[in-house]
């Protein structure tokens, strides 16, 4: 399911305006983007977890010309699936 489709989806199950269902969905992946971007985890209980992980900078060497480069520190997203979500993927028909 992609972005258009949850809208779409949204809108029809709850008898909202297309424009309101978008509204709202960009919403809360507004809150989670900006909640990340200061470092906080988003947690929706039974479904997943959101939290940023921090990596140091290292000296690192270019593969092409042998040289050595510092490389910088980054932060990155990690998602870490609640328990009932998994659950609910392994009672899935067709899982394995």
């Amino acid at each position: 399911m992609n972005k258009l489709e949850m809208i779409k989806q949204l809108a029809e199950q709850h008898d909202i305006p297309l424009p309101h269902a978008r509204r709202y969905v960009d919403w809360f992946f507004e809150l989670m983007s900006e909640a990340l971007a200061k470092g906080d985890r988003v947690e929706i209980r039974g479904l997943m977890t959101l939290y940023v992980k921090t990596y140091n900078g290292y000296r690192g060497r270019n593969p092409k010309t042998g040289e050595f480069v510092q490389v910088k520190g980054k932060k990155l997203p990690f998602f870490k699936p609640g328990i009932e979500l998994k659950a609910r993927i392994n009672q899935a028909p067709g899982s394995k």
